[in-house]
């Protein structure tokens, strides 16, 4: 297992869960990539249908599921079932919004359509002047970093290995084209599957031309304030954010999104630009993303903001992950891709690919997901 972030950590208990022999091989410390900076975002509201947000609903049960049985013995997940809700201020963007939910409630997701004074009453907070929205109660928040390291623990008690801080340098073929194995800078390591669950690094995991895939880090930014207390009661986003996470532009695409955290701190995003592994401060991201909470939450221009950090998401170029066997490369499995939903998706992912290395039917159709169908990258 190649990644120690969410996706990872879901892929290694699904896998140990089953008996297999696991070894997980993280390059850096402990959720110090992507899932460190996440919103911790468990998301049905923002998929239209389609094999995504399938794949978002089977996660949730699993989600549920991980916050019942994990917590008590492994420690506190902030699993919280607060709901979503979509706004916007035009008829029209009202409009697509319930023709939207319409179809998502076809497909099994839960949505409450709402004018403007019942947004008010999910949100006492907001602005004026909004048209109405859509409240999606089945959306849920987590705290990732704590999440991840109960999901580890939970899989070392069922065997499996966690080296983190070992960077794997090469992949390990046999005579035949098949996986042997990976090689690090402590040495090879023997395998019969390898996932690659590196996420915005999973282009980089060194193997053969043919297992390539056009993965690319997204940058994005979140503003935290100062604790505030419960100004925020769910997740709160524009109808233009379901635009931004669509758009496949490389220039600054920012969209508001605002929610409150049990500490009482406000996360504020979101930013999305194609500037590869750049860790440098985007002004002009940052000024996007306090004017749009203001805008959404007027009372925030009085609170100020604690710090700012980012993260890069692994961006797929038609917005769905990669999951599953590469037919290419008998025994490479993949696990990435999922952009900003990686959090939200990870049980699921994990679920897909523990089957697919067992053997075992797989519970989604894998079609949508596999690795092969952006061919070899140019």
């Amino acid at each position: 297992m190649i990644g120690a972030g969410i996706v990872g950590a879901a892929c290694a208990l699904e896998c140990a869960r089953r008996g297999l022999s696991v070894e997980v091989l993280e390059r850096g410390g402990l959720v110090a990539g992507t899932t460190g900076s996440g919103e911790g975002n468990l998301l049905v509201s923002d998929k239209p249908p389609g094999p995504e947000l399938d794949l978002a609903l089977l996660s949730l049960r699993l989600w549920r599921r991980i916050g019942a049985e994990l917590p008590e013995r492994y420690g506190d997940i902030e699993l919280d079932p607060k709901g979503g809700l979509i706004v916007t201020r035009s008829e029209p963007g009202l409009a697509a919004l319930r023709d939207t939910a319409e179809r998502q409630a076809a497909a099994g997701v839960l949505a409450e359509p709402l004018d403007a004074a019942g947004v008010r009453v999910r949100e006492p907070a907001i602005a004026d002047g909004l048209a109405g929205g859509v409240f999606y109660p089945q959306d849920m928040q987590v705290q990732p970093a704590r999440a991840t390291a109960v999901m580890l623990a939970a899989a070392r008690d069922h065997g499996a290995r966690v080296r983190l801080r070992t960077p794997v340098t090469a992949m390990r073929l046999d005579r035949r084209g098949r996986v042997a194995g990976v090689d690090t800078a402590e040495g090879p390591v023997a395998a019969a599957h390898v996932v690659n669950a590196a996420g915005a690094w999973a282009a980089e995991v060194a193997g053969p031309a043919g297992a390539l895939v056009p993965v690319l880090p997204r940058r994005g930014f979140v503003l935290v304030t100062e604790p505030v207390g419960p100004l925020v009661r769910h997740k709160v986003y524009a109808a233009d954010y379901l635009d931004n996470v669509a758009s496949g532009e490389a220039t600054l695409q920012a969209s508001t999104v605002v929610e409150g955290t049990p500490s009482g701190t406000i996360l504020i995003g979101a930013t999305r630009e194609l500037v590869g592994f750049d860790r440098g401060v985007n002004g002009a991201a940052v000024r996007a993303l306090a004017r749009g909470a203001i805008d959404l939450f007027p009372a925030l221009a009085r609170v100020r903001a604690m710090r700012l950090y980012h993260g890069f998401r692994p961006f797929s170029p038609d917005h769905l992950p990669v999951i599953g066997p590469d037919p290419r490369v008998p025994g490479l499995v993949h696990a990435h891709g999922h952009e900003g939903a990686g959090i939200g998706l990870a049980p699921a992912t994990g679920r897909l690919v523990a089957q697919a290395v067992a053997g075992e039917p797989p519970e989604l159709d894998l079609t949508p997901f596999a690795p092969e169908r952006f061919g070899v990258p140019q």
